[in-house]
């Protein structure tokens, strides 16, 4: 009875608000340091110098601290006044119980299947996967950015599924590799080992280089993006766990 009481979309609403809140009260109360601001502002420009979007991607781990990317990207680059983020997120109940957490941040979310994103990608995608495609490649046909996890929502633990190189080859945009990790945190010891920051410490979001995507073979292009995820994890970790005058070095 307890179980069935702690899955009602109720409660699941309720304890999704209260995070919410949390993660605002630790994006204020936290003291935020960019890296990879070059590689930002380069993501949003094509070879010509115009305005793109972009398709953001994270490792699922980091979830919690993305929306502050979001934030801060908003406030640094004017060509981003008026455009708006999307969050792919599986229909699952835990990828509606995301989409109820982050909505606050001003995301929104698109549901599908992350495992018929990759079956997409194989050429047999199922009928909420190739929606869900529709609908990204709508929204950045309209100049907004897309966000994506694509090791989420149920691994394996930093293993891209194929979606995401399908997305940007059907796109014609690139990948756009980014972390987060603050000094103060807890890891849950759930599969993907997620990362729930705390309040009142230092914390840091990592830009890594966009990685292109090749029309014609689109597969080719994973290990790039797992690197670059995995990259930028790293850079977010090493920062971190520096000494103050590392830091500094390393902005």
């Amino acid at each position: 009875m307890f179980r069935r009481l702690i899955r009602s979309a109720a409660v699941q609403a309720a304890f999704a608000r209260a995070l919410g809140l949390y993660l605002a009260c630790v994006y204020r109360t936290t003291r935020w340091t960019l890296l990879g601001e070059a590689s930002l502002r380069a993501a949003f420009r094509d070879a010509e110098g115009r305005p793109r979007s972009v398709i953001a991607a994270f490792w699922h781990e980091r979830l919690p601290m993305m929306p502050m990317l979001w934030q801060q990207a908003r406030a640094r680059l004017p060509e981003m006044v008026g455009m708006k983020a999307h969050v792919l997120v599986s229909r699952h109940r835990d990828g509606r119980f995301i989409g109820e957490v982050v909505r606050r941040f001003d995301l929104d979310m698109v549901h599908a299947s992350t495992s018929a994103g990759g079956a997409a990608a194989k050429g047999g995608a199922s009928k909420g996967g190739a929606t869900g495609m529709r609908v990204l490649l709508r929204m950045l046909a309209q100049g907004d950015m897309v966000a994506i996890t694509p090791d989420g929502p149920r691994g394996p633990r930093r293993v891209a599924a194929p979606g995401v190189a399908q997305l940007a080859a059907v796109s014609g945009l690139p990948v756009l590799p980014c972390a987060a990790r603050t000094t103060r945190a807890h890891v849950l010891g759930s599969w993907d080992r997620m990362v729930l920051p705390l309040p009142f410490g230092r914390g840091v979001l990592v830009v890594q280089p966009a990685v292109p995507v090749d029309r014609d073979d689109p597969l080719a292009a994973l290990p790039a993006i797992e690197a670059g995820l995995t990259a930028a994890c790293a850079a977010a970790d090493a920062w971190v766990t520096a000494p103050a005058a590392a830091r500094a070095a390393m902005a």
